[in-house]
């Protein structure tokens, strides 16, 4: 894998990086293990690092941190990240998945990116994972040049705190298998719908629920 040599990593367990790239469709063609639980591995491991590097790169409160790493691991960020390394292109997936462009999926690219941690996490050790870590995903983060940045939540909360409006979050729909089920939420202000969002998380459709909201506030 060029992903390996370009990290200057020599795998212990190569079956442990082509398993990160095993979508669950390809798993079910070919009777073998798909990624999903080195993406739950590799979830935590991101949020230990991302946390370490907040703690000591920035002196802000707790909730400040939350809020930063918060954007930082959301499915826009992994996504970015993933495009960024080029991990789509290991992909394997189902027949199905493959014709309906699932090489370019938001949601699939983002669970390979946590994947891939885990495998490395767990082939390397955390130092390893830590160095792949500050060499290409914190230039990204300091690069300030990626809009998943962007907390529409906050924006909106300002808003509204502004008119003195009440706020609140709905989820309306959840729908899709569970390793890739979709959400809709709805921001309601004053009893009133004012946006709408669907995403790969509560957290993020949410986030594109506020958005929504605010382009719309902006068109007057």
């Amino acid at each position: 894998m060029r992903i390996l040599e370009k990290l200057n990593v020599k795998p212990n367990d190569i079956s442990l990086y082509e398993k990160a790239f095993t979508h669950t469709s390809y798993a079910n063609e070919h009777n073998t293990t798909s990624y999903e639980r080195l993406e739950f591995l590799g979830d935590a491991v991101l949020e230990l690092l991302m946390s370490d590097y907040l703690y000591n790169k920035l002196k802000v409160s707790e909730g400040e941190m939350t809020k930063l790493r918060a954007h930082y691991v959301c499915e826009n960020a992994l996504y970015e990240y993933s495009k960024c390394l080029e991990l789509g292109q290991y992909l394997k997936l189902g027949k199905g998945e493959l014709e309906i462009g699932g090489k370019n999926n938001k949601a699939i690219n983002s669970d390979i990116f946590e994947s891939f941690l885990g495998a490395l996490y767990l082939d390397q050790g955390i130092e390893i994972a830590r160095k792949y870590f500050n060499d290409f995903i914190i230039p990204i983060i300091e690069s300030d040049k990626m809009n998943f940045f962007a907390d529409y939540k906050s924006a909106l909360q300002e808003y509204v705190q502004t008119d003195k409006k009440s706020l609140e979050y709905r989820l309306i729909n959840e729908e899709g298998p569970a390793h890739n089920k979709t959400f809709t939420s709805e921001v309601v202000i004053d009893n009133i719908v004012y946006g709408t969002g669907t995403a790969h998380s509560k957290k993020e459709a949410e986030q594109m629920a506020a958005k929504n909201a605010l382009e719309k506030a902006q068109k007057g």
